[in-house]
């Protein structure tokens, strides 16, 4: 890869990263867990400049709402363009107990891919949002002698 590409990325400004994330609606949340860091897939949907998600208990939720900051990451690929992006969302995560805010949460379209019970709602309230377009490589300009002969057919 060359210089020419690193050129090429493009700092979202806030706005835009907030549009994509709009758009998403599937990320992982990074989360500090014992003595180590772990990633989570999460459906979430953009609320009043926050990200809300739904959890059952268990170590995710745990970690989440533990007193330590967390992380979304969250790409996309625009295929028109040949662009992929990503958006990290770095802040705070709460639960969402006020009656108020857990009745107006509950009418979000908000819907896991996996079943089960995930009652509580979780808010992560961003202290800094940044992302970044870019485009994306040919996969021509990473081959190398060593995976052409991989790829060739055995005679």
């Amino acid at each position: 890869m060359t210089d020419e590409h690193a050129t090429h990325v493009e700092d979202l400004p806030v706005h835009t990263c907030w549009e994509l994330l709009r758009d998403a609606g599937v990320g992982r949340l990074a989360v500090w867990v014992e003595d180590h860091p772990d990633i989570f897939p999460i459906n979430f949907v953009v609320d009043h400049g926050t990200l809300v998600f739904r959890s059952a208990e268990g170590t995710k939720l745990a970690a989440a709402l533990a007193d330590v900051p967390v992380a979304v990451e969250i790409d996309g690929y625009d295929a028109s363009s040949a662009q992929g992006w990503s958006v990290v969302l770095k802040g705070r995560a709460e639960r969402i107990q006020q009656i108020q805010e857990l009745t107006d949460t509950l009418d979000l379209p908000l819907f896991p891919w996996q079943s089960g019970r995930k009652g509580v709602f979780v808010r992560v309230v961003p202290g800094l949002v940044t992302g970044r377009r870019f485009p994306v490589a040919d996969p021509g300009e990473w081959r190398t002698p060593v995976s052409e002969a991989r790829r060739a057919p055995d005679e």
